[in-house]
């Protein structure tokens, strides 16, 4: 569990502003649900999705995120992962595979978190910003995600990642306005495994299992 505890190039949470507002928002916490709740509800609430505001400053460091209060799901979720890291709370990153638009044709990866309580072990939340339309909220052991997976090509992909996707880091990296992530944002090729039986959570599709490519 050691490399969801890790502080890195984009999972900066030795920063002394990340570790500073760690320490904020843990102060008087009994336990790690309720500290995992502050930060979720911080960077959910209080750090405004980049391109809902439409804000210039693309940032992708977990440390600019805090200091600029902006960022794409993919950042938000950089920071929300150092912040719970700071805290000693394993934190991870995890993707679903969404189309862009409804009855549009072109995909694009969501960035959100996954974290280890010992009471629920690995749960997933997403921190991207609520609005018209999106209500997430933290209520394990129940998953309240932003966007739940209806259409053909959308997926929940498995995989829980200790560092961000090498082709999300280049959009942000590379990217000088919101509009151009918006331009570029990264997808992925994923494999697909039919199971054979209808799916509970989504009964109107079959049961399929999704998961990135290898060459990943």
């Amino acid at each position: 569990m050691q490399q969801y505890l890790a502080n890195s190039k984009y999972i900066n949470w030795h920063h002394p502003l990340v570790a500073a507002k760690a320490g904020d928002l843990s102060r008087g916490c009994c336990d790690d649900v309720e500290i995992t709740r502050r930060c979720y509800e911080f960077v959910r609430d209080e750090i405004r999705h980049s391109w809902d505001f439409k804000l210039n400053f693309v940032t992708c460091k977990a440390s600019d995120v805090l200091l600029y209060g902006t960022g794409y799901c993919y950042a938000k979720s950089h920071l929300l992962a150092a912040l719970l890291r700071a805290s000693g709370i394993s934190a991870a990153l995890c993707y679903q595979r969404l189309l862009v638009e409804t009855g549009g044709e072109r995909y694009s990866l969501h960035g959100l978190n996954a974290v280890y309580l010992p009471e629920f072990g690995w749960y997933r939340i997403d921190a991207r910003g609520n609005k018209e339309g999106v209500q997430a909220e933290f209520c394990p052991p129940v998953e309240k995600l932003a966007f739940p997976i209806i259409e053909e090509g959308e997926a929940d992909l498995p995989e829980i990642w200790a560092e961000p996707l090498p082709v999300v880091i280049k959009v942000l990296v590379e990217s000088a306005t919101c509009q151009e992530v918006y331009d570029n944002l990264p997808d992925v090729p994923v494999v697909e495994q039919l199971k054979g039986k209808q799916n509970d959570k989504h009964p109107n599709h079959c049961n399929r299992r999704h998961s990135l490519c290898s060459i990943l």
